[in-house]
């Protein structure tokens, strides 16, 4: 079987820089083969001539936005890429999807893995999503679809900061609502393609950063969607957490937008890893811990007005 093509989701608010992104991205010297898949509001598309001709191939989906009604053009779209690779009229290395600036990410996800063959054929790399440092602290207070495009991130990218002057409020507020993301900056969508690909974002190990404010303004922001880390000291029994997460899925798998942790099992040597976006979720067990590293379980969860008090003491009385 051939090795799963890499995908990348391209996200963030309408005006962030994705296309400028996108282009320095398809000229930038990495020696891969990228095809693109397009969204477009309304029914001409443009982006695909801004892009120029450096993309393998340009799909343009321009009936909607692919995150509801044209969910389904997407997955035809992906299916006609790998048509066109199985009767060796097409090749290429990674593929990039380009959202709309109002899409939610979530569905574009799903999509991944509600389909074998899409499954087995792509390998889902990582959500990047743009932010416009000029204009993101009021898209972010009057769009929720803005606070779910960074939630759902692996990589954060910070534009324009060139002309938005101080943005440390600004990634404080970031890093409340997806603490698990890395922070990047970027002018006139310049940036090594390494921070970009090979993310393994949805890839079962322990890249497990946590970004905690580096302070909180004395009036926050309403976020509607924000992180909870959880932090557990003592080995776990894996019935017990099992239960918890499972009745944690019951209650609140709708507004689960990601989550990622590092188990300590009682009675393993092993750690477990898992990972899920909304109801879908992996298992696995990993390296033995190591001696000189604390032997704790650290879980981030990010989601919509997620009932914090409630999930922290389901998960203190494991402690117990």
């Amino acid at each position: 079987m051939t090795r799963p093509l890499p995908a990348t989701i391209l996200t963030g608010f309408l005006g962030a820089g994705k296309t400028t992104l996108l282009r320095h991205l398809l000229y930038a010297d990495h020696g891969e083969k990228i095809a693109v898949i397009e969204n477009e509001f309304g029914a001409v598309a443009i982006d695909d001539g801004l892009l120029g001709d450096r993309a393998t191939r340009i799909t343009t989906l321009s009936n909607g936005c692919i995150c509801c009604s044209s969910a389904n053009e997407l997955s035809d779209a992906l299916h006609d890429l790998l048509d066109g690779i199985d009767r060796g009229e097409l090749t290429f290395d990674r593929l990039v999807i380009e959202c709309t600036g109002m899409a939610d990410p979530g569905p574009v996800i799903q999509t991944f893995f509600s389909d074998e063959r899409l499954s087995q054929r792509f390998l889902l790399d990582g959500v990047i999503t743009l932010v416009d440092a000029v204009h993101a602290d009021e898209q972010l207070s009057r769009h929720t679809v803005a606070q779910a495009q960074v939630g759902y991130a692996d990589r954060l990218l910070l534009t324009k900061t060139d002309l938005a002057g101080d943005t440390q409020a600004l990634e404080a507020r970031l890093a409340r609502i997806n603490a698990r993301a890395t922070l990047h900056r970027v002018v006139n969508g310049l940036i090594d393609h390494r921070a970009i690909f090979g993310v393994d974002g949805f890839m079962l190990n322990d890249r497990l950063p946590v970004s905690p404010p580096r302070f909180r303004p004395l009036i926050e922001p309403d976020n509607a969607i924000a992180s909870l880390v959880v932090r557990l000291a003592h080995p776990l029994d894996i019935a017990a957490v099992s239960t918890v997460m499972e009745q944690l899925l019951v209650n609140c798998a709708d507004n689960l937008l990601r989550y990622k942790g590092v188990l300590s099992i009682a009675g393993d040597d092993r750690r477990l890893l898992f990972q899920g976006v909304q109801r879908l979720y992996s298992a696995d067990w990993d390296r033995d811990w190591r001696e000189d590293e604390p032997r704790e379980s650290v879980m981030v969860f990010i989601g919509i007005r997620l009932p914090e008090e409630d999930i922290r003491r389901a998960f203190d009385a494991l402690n117990a």
